[in-house]
């Protein structure tokens, strides 16, 4: 009798058993983000001054993304990452149309898809989905009710001040801003500590190198780049501390590490602002300098060491991408823009994705296409209304111009922008047109709504 019984228990827990393996396979993933680094920013990405060792050693152990963009401003590139779509189909609180973001609680993000999985999920650093401000943020919109377990962090950018909550709670306002990437990187090793031995999901998002500018006491005065360099130096530093904690609580080989950039530098800051260099253009631009971003990814094991991909990519392809390499849903019900790239992460070598199209928007002004090595640049005035006023000020006045045709360029050979080469590619430019024209049907162009845009509250 005490054999059936034990078997009788033994039958009853396997399915358990089978599913807490199942669970424990669950690779992790953390994805750090800076705020406003530039393409040039990084030793791996050529900085000639910034030295990032633990960054660097990152790529040799991974993938570098060479043409991986975001979005031209801070906010609406962080709705990208969470939802997987262009900012201009995301639904906003209220239906508002504004340059910072409201992000609607139906919207669905990476942490909705991971948790059913069994994921633990946590954010730490800058959110900006909840209003652009320090203050007057929607609480119903933070990272508690958008399907993390667990905030420790900032409700918008660092301009001025930095207020931080814990989940819900203000616990400290107007904090030191030289501590802000060490005690956001505290957090997260902690919050890892205590999760590794399940499935999860971090996503630690740096106030920096976002202006104002502030390096601890370690780093304050030791980088050949000044302030800015030393900002930098200092989360290479930081998420060296994250990839050691993954090797000491024997999860490396079972966690995708990100690392990348919301959107170009600020180069109205001067020396407190990055380079994009080769790149033409900066934050607020759709030149590639203002979209285009350094990326590296590593998983050992799992993506091949030391590679590159000029594919073109952008963050909205991190949110199908997880999804798929947890066993996640993609919702159905809405249109993703995202593409699922984990084929291309893993080095296939029968992988067919040659070219993915990326649409580039002004705020709610559609300027540009890239696909493949092709970027086509639409006509487009300096001063119109639906960009906001003073953002011509943010590049160098040599970008600043009004374009009178569409222009084109061959990313490929000419990485800067320079050479026109609408007039000797009829063909290419008819059918980046075309591409072109289904994005205002179904994403939307300036005061035209798209059709497949979506807008969940009753109209203002």
């Amino acid at each position: 009798m005490k054999n059936l019984i034990t078997l009788f228990v033994a039958l009853l827990l396997a399915p358990l058993a089978v599913s807490n393996a199942a669970e424990k396979s669950k690779p992790n993933f953390i994805v750090i983000l800076c705020d406003d680094l530039g393409y040039q920013d990084l030793g791996c990405f050529g900085s000639p001054l910034i030295k990032t060792p633990r960054i660097d050693q990152m790529a040799k152990e991974g993938m570098r993304f060479t043409s991986f963009y975001g979005q031209p401003i801070c906010g609406p590139s962080r709705a990208a990452i969470m939802t997987g779509c262009y900012p201009l189909r995301i639904a906003k609180k209220d239906n508002r149309v504004e340059l910072h973001f409201y992000v609607h609680t139906k919207e669905v993000m990476i942490p909705e898809i991971l948790k059913p999985m069994g994921y633990s999920t946590a954010a730490f650093g800058k959110w900006d989905m909840a209003g652009h401000t320090q203050t007057d943020f929607d609480p119903e919109l933070m990272p508690n009710k958008q399907g993390y377990d667990y905030f420790f962090g900032t409700p918008s950018s660092n301009d001025q001040i930095v207020n931080l909550l814990r989940n819900e709670q203000m616990i400290e306002k107007k904090a030191d801003m030289s501590m802000l990437t060490q005690r956001y990187t505290d957090e997260a090793i902690q919050f890892i500590k205590q999760h590794h031995t399940q499935p999860f999901f971090v996503y630690l998002a740096h106030s920096m190198p976002h202006a104002k500018l502030a390096a601890s006491k370690d780093f304050l005065g030791k980088s050949a780049r000044g302030l800015y360099g030393d900002v930098v130096e200092e989360i290479d530093f930081n998420t060296g501390r994250i990839l050691d904690t993954l090797k000491e609580l024997g999860v490396d080989d079972n966690t995708y590490v990100i690392f990348t950039s919301d959107n170009g530098p600020w180069w109205v800051k001067g020396k407190d602002g990055g380079s994009a260099l080769p790149l033409r253009g900066a934050k607020t631009s759709t030149w590639d300098g203002g979209e285009r971003v350094p990326c590296i990814m590593r998983a050992p094991g799992k993506i091949p060491t030391g590679t590159t991909s000029d594919i073109v990519t952008s963050n909205m392809d991190l949110l199908p991408t997880l999804a798929t390499l947890s066993g996640g849903q993609v919702p159905t019900d809405r249109v993703i823009d995202g593409h699922e790239i984990s084929g291309l992460m893993h080095g296939e070598k029968n992988l067919t994705i040659t070219e993915n199209d990326f649409f580039f928007y002004q705020h709610t002004q559609l300027q540009a296409i890239r696909s493949g090595r092709w970027k086509l640049v639409l006509p487009r005035s300096i001063a119109t209304a639906t960009v906001p006023k003073g953002w011509e000020k943010m590049i160098a006045p040599e970008d600043r111009i009004d374009i009178t045709q569409p222009m084109l360029f061959d990313l490929d050979a000419d990485i800067g922008e320079k050479k026109d080469l609408s007039a000797s590619h009829p063909k290419v430019m008819a059918a980046l047109m075309k591409k072109i024209e289904w994005a205002r049907e179904d994403i939307g162009d300036g005061d035209a709504k798209g059709k497949n845009a979506r807008f969940f509250d009753p109209a203002r």
